[in-house]
């Protein structure tokens, strides 16, 4: 709880303000679907992503279980990256991101190019350029021609259907019940996908485990056509970013492979003057170019 917040809580006469204020919200909250729930939480997301330059740390490893603790098994693969973001569109309900490996140095200059629309007449976008190979390649949103997996994000648990964000409306939305997680209150909420978008998705279904109070998914559990959960969605460290809670550290868990990857975001920054040419697969493949504007981009954040 903040100082100030404990300053107008000792005054009687704010306190008897405060009161009906709190139990209005309490109760708005109480009333929210859960489809509005899931878009307050894309709209958190999305006010993360816009004119934003991060920094993280992606880790992977087989893990196992000791001491009633989640663990590697062995030495984690380490990643160092940097992550370019803005919001577009009329509502800014689009978003274009890149990211850059920086370390380890045999990985530098893998990068990854994100186009993310609203609009379920829009496929996502995917551009992933490897830097041994020299050159782009595009990845296709929906699985319905193939049986190809998603994208593994950089070789880790992560996919690009893990990552995508949007087109709410071609889900099933509804809330399961109200519980608790690490002490938090939470709403669980199952999203189906329709019948357009399940040919699209690995996933059957998708449980959410989300924080009444600060909109922030603490949970997620993936689900494949058998009704069995393959991969769960840990989510840590949630702190108050820029006027907007985030989850700093995401854990995927794999728990067909016993493999789990995990994002650290180590530096968050919004409010960058990003220019659009960054935002195209010119940045994946102008190694002057993207080291100029990144460079650019850095200097803003003395």
């Amino acid at each position: 709880m903040s100082t100030s917040r404990i300053l107008w809580l000792t005054s009687g006469i704010l306190l008897a303000w405060l009161e009906p204020w709190a139990g209005w919200n309490q109760a708005l909250a109480e009333s929210l679907s859960g489809l509005e729930i899931m878009e307050r939480v894309e709209a958190n997301d999305r006010a993360a992503s816009d004119s934003a330059f991060n920094r993280m740390q992606l880790s992977s490893c087989r893990y196992g279980v000791k001491d009633n603790r989640i663990t590697c098994a062995e030495r984690p693969r380490i990643k160092s990256l940097e992550s370019v973001g803005k919001n577009y569109g009329p509502e800014g309900k689009d978003t274009r991101s890149v990211t850059i490996v920086l370390e380890p140095a045999i990985e530098r200059g893998v990068g990854m190019l994100t186009y993310a629309y609203d609009d379920s007449e829009k496929d996502n976008e995917t551009w992933l350029y490897l830097s041994a190979l020299g050159r782009v390649k595009r990845i296709a949103s929906s699985n319905s021609d193939d049986d190809s997996e998603p994208a593994s994000v950089f070789g880790s648990e992560f996919t690009t259907e893990d990552t995508d964000t949007g087109k709410l409306d071609e889900y099933s939305i509804r809330i399961l019940e109200e519980t608790t997680i690490s002490g938090r209150d939470v709403w669980k909420i199952e999203m189906i996908p329709g019948e357009e978008q399940a040919r699209k998705s690995r996933y059957s279904k998708v449980n959410y485990y989300v924080d009444k109070e600060r909109f922030v998914t603490l949970r997620a559990e993936m689900f494949d056509q058998y009704d069995t959960e393959i991969k769960r969605l840990l989510a840590e460290r949630v702190e108050q970013v820029n006027g907007v809670w985030l989850a700093r550290s995401l854990t995927m868990m794999n728990l067909v492979s016993n493999r789990l990857s995990n994002m650290a975001f180590l530096e968050m920054y919004t409010g960058v003057e990003v220019e659009d040419d960054f935002l195209t697969t010119r940045t994946l493949t102008d190694v002057p170019f993207r080291e100029t504007e990144l460079e650019n981009l850095r200097l803003q954040l003395d």
